[in-house]
């Protein structure tokens, strides 16, 4: 029980750091974070408080109204937060490839299987959905690299469906924010067998990965693959 709780007490200063350190990051892109998350949470306690001594248990209400408040700043502060992230991030190469690690269970998702000197990349995810590729960069230029890659999955798993898509906000793109949902809405018509054949398939194939290593999230935008590289 003693090391449990002093588990606990070292625990909570974490999370109040992350959460500072959250807000700080997140009031930087949006200054009015804190005036918006107080607001709601002041508006939605004096509702429930005024409703409390309509009725006449102004108590009840009140402890009641807190908790909602709480609960509601917490939503909305959560939302702004992800917001301002993906802000920052938009338009960095790599960008996609840090929301892919946050997708979810039932994904295996590798970044940057394909790439060229023009930091226009190709990553991949797989699930229930079949194999996914997800492009950033030059719409025109990642076209190439999508059908080449597309053409080797063709050949390894000629009956695993195959979906491509490219982030970005012009027109028949996905915006940065959406690529999460985007993968979660795509039917599913792989059974976990099948998930696990195509990633042994996959892995057999081998990838870029194998022959360079890339960070994981953004990359800087300064860098370059190397001339001598191994390109796809």
């Amino acid at each position: 029980m003693a090391r449990k709780s002093n588990a606990e007490t070292a625990a909570n200063p974490g999370r109040l750091k992350q959460i500072a350190l959250t807000y700080k990051m997140t009031r930087k892109a949006d200054p009015k974070v804190g005036l918006i998350v107080a607001g709601v949470g002041i508006v939605t306690f004096g509702v429930f408080l005024a409703i409390g001594f309509l009725i006449g248990h102004p108590v009840y209400l009140g402890i009641l109204g807190f908790l909602v408040a709480f609960l509601a700043m917490a939503i909305v502060f959560g939302r702004r937060a992800e917001q301002a992230a993906f802000g920052q991030m938009e338009g960095q190469p790599g960008a996609a490839a840090a929301v892919l690690d946050n997708v979810g269970r039932g994904w295996t998702t590798t970044p940057a299987v394909a790439m060229n000197r023009n930091q226009d990349i190709v990553h991949r995810a797989v699930g229930k959905a079949g194999v996914v590729l997800i492009a950033e960069g030059n719409p025109n230029r990642v076209k190439t690299l999508l059908a080449a890659e597309k053409k080797k999955l063709a050949r390894i798993m000629p009956d695993v469906p195959v979906h491509d898509f490219i982030v970005g906000n012009g027109e028949g793109e996905v915006p940065l924010k959406k690529v999460r949902t985007t993968l979660l809405k795509l039917p599913r018509v792989l059974s976990g067998p099948q998930i696990t054949q195509a990633n042994d398939k996959l892995r057999a194939m081998g990838d870029l990965m194998s022959n360079m290593p890339v960070p994981k999230g953004p990359m800087p935008k300064g860098m370059r693959m190397p001339r001598g590289g191994k390109m796809r």
